[in-house]
């Protein structure tokens, strides 16, 4: 039997639509998945933009006001086409930060204003910054942080450039004996956002039950999903870092619709969609030590007395707890738990790390994504054009070329092209990529996400027993490489040739060189297909 290396071209696609298709990191079987769990923010509820972000980003404002900030800022209107999560808060210099997955610079913004060329330089002289692990810089990576980063983009440049009184230094602005330092902004503004959420007195959930409708994205899809997947004889739970009476207000809200979940299914409770619910689970905190495990007085909404120890009893709300407990109670080992979330820290990279858990990540902004990577085709092919325009200069040279090869007019039209791709997205590009680079986002959702999508409802559009097979992933010396039939000879390191030879008929051996996460089969069927 002829066998032939798998690309990516020459992989099967998926024929769904686009909208409602499932990307694969990781291959991962549904047929192996016993328990689907979700978490509920921005996963299960979907928060509406951009009129969410301006609800936070107004009560923000206030907040700041109170702290005695500038009366000035009580006129800015949020702008949704600014902000992009994934970027870096350098507590320093006050600047946002693009960058990849190692530190590289991709765009660098103070307040309002991109910052290139010798100024970048004055900032960050080899144009890296070495953020992990760092407390100088803050990652701003979730649906929650981008009114966070318009507002740091919004203070600082009224600081710098509003307040006539008000003095710039490199790490932060002065005025006579007051020095407001950029470190003291960044805190207050998270400070004043992290007051927002609490459960006990935080106005943005209130202030979010007032209006639903305007606030969360109510989809008959989410009751039918769950329902399918209980139908389909697997377990659902649901951990989430909102309160108790928070959730239970959300999901009666995504829940209650006018039929039941399928044609001839009478109205079911959103309580009866799960096996297990936790509450106030303070992720990331619940996948590492976490916290006590109590009970749920469900008529008060107030915690039991005593850490709960015993076995779970269905119908019983949960709080707090950790996953080692939560898997013990479930019965459930990493493998078999398919962990639903948008946070790619809390929810996505903390539960394949500490657990091992199979992740899916929710990604709203992938629509946008999609809308430019099919709509905008030509920009692409541009860039592609100019790389082959490039590599066409050097044609036929080797080292021995002395002459300097004038490039200037390429490496220009790279930057417009790659500029004006970036501004397709938002102000500040893409989720995803700069150019050909991948940013820091990209890169973490490729390492901890297994499957990621638009949307959680996704999985409707897939049975419960799917494989879903990861492409390829070429690296440079395979995507820039065609197949030949021929073998060149590489002289003194020929000797590095390894590889076992065939004439192309049989292979040499039946036995598999690969781990059964290649496809992410059982045994049996690993057996099967190579005898």
């Amino acid at each position: 039997m002829k066998r032939s290396i798998v690309t990516q071209e020459s992989m099967s696609v998926d024929t769904r639509q686009v909208a409602e298709r499932i990307f694969v990191n990781r291959s991962l079987s549904l047929e192996n998945i016993k328990f689907f769990g979700f978490d509920m923010d921005y996963t299960l509820a979907v928060y509406k933009s951009p009129a969410y972000e301006e609800l936070q980003f107004s009560l923000t404002i206030d907040k700041l006001i109170e702290q005695g900030y500038p009366e000035e800022l009580k006129g800015i209107k949020y702008d949704p086409t600014f902000p992009v999560r994934g970027l870096l808060f350098d507590k320093l210099y006050g600047n946002l930060l693009k960058v990849d997955a190692y530190g590289n610079i991709l765009s660098c913004i103070h307040g309002y204003e991109f910052v290139y060329g010798e100024e970048l330089r004055q900032y960050y002289p080899n144009k890296f910054v070495q953020f992990e692990k760092q407390p100088r810089f803050g990652i701003l990576n979730t649906l929650f942080s981008l009114p966070e980063i318009y507002i740091l983009a919004t203070v600082v440049d009224l600081f710098d450039n509003k307040l006539t009184d008000f003095v710039k230094q490199k790490d932060g602005v002065r005025k006579g004996d007051v020095f407001i330092s950029y470190k003291s902004i960044g805190q207050d503004v998270r400070m004043a956002m992290d007051s927002l959420h609490k459960s006990a007195t935080g106005s943005l959930k209130p202030k979010t039950m007032e209006d639903p409708d305007k606030y969360i994205a109510k989809d008959p899809r989410i009751p039918k999903l769950l329902y399918r997947i209980k139908k389909a004889g697997r377990k659902t739970f649901l951990v989430t870092n909102s309160g108790y009476k928070y959730t239970k207000q959300v999901m009666t809200y995504l829940c209650d619709i006018p039929e039941g979940p399928e044609p001839g299914v009478p109205k079911v409770q959103w309580k009866d969609l799960f096996d297990l619910i936790v509450v106030d689970a303070k992720k990331p905190l619940f996948f590492e030590e976490g916290t006590a495990l109590r009970q749920v007085d469900e008529k008060t909404g107030s915690l039991r007395i005593g850490h709960y120890t015993g076995k779970h009893e269905k119908g019983h709300v949960y709080s707090g707890g950790n996953s080692e407990v939560f898997s013990e109670i479930l019965g459930a080992e990493g493998k078999d738990i398919l962990y639903v979330g948008d946070h790619i820290f809390g929810d996505i990279l903390k539960s394949k790390k500490q657990q091992g858990w199979r992740t899916y990540l929710v990604v709203p902004e992938l629509v946008q994504e999609l809308d430019v990577w099919t709509e905008k085709r030509d920009m692409f092919d541009r860039i592609k054009d100019l790389q082959t325009e490039l590599s066409e200069k050097y044609k036929d040279l080797d080292s021995n070329t002395t002459d300097k090869i004038d490039i200037t007019h390429i490496r220009k039209n790279i930057k417009e092209v790659v500029h004006e791709m970036e501004m397709c997205y938002g102000q500040l590009g893409s989720l995803f990529r700069s150019g050909s680079r991948q940013t820091f986002f990209a890169s973490q959702s490729l390492r901890f996400a297994d499957l990621y999508a638009t949307s959680c409802v996704n999985l409707l559009y897939y049975p419960f027993s799917y494989l879903f097979r990861a492409p390829s992933q070429l690296m440079p010396h395979e995507s820039t490489v065609e197949h030949e039939k021929t073998t060149k000879r590489y002289g003194p390191i020929e000797n590095a040739r390894r590889g076992v030879t065939y004439d192309g008929n049989e292979p040499p051996s039946k036995t598999p060189c690969v781990e059964n996460h290649e496809c992410d089969e059982s045994e049996e069927e690993d057996e099967a297909l190579t005898n």
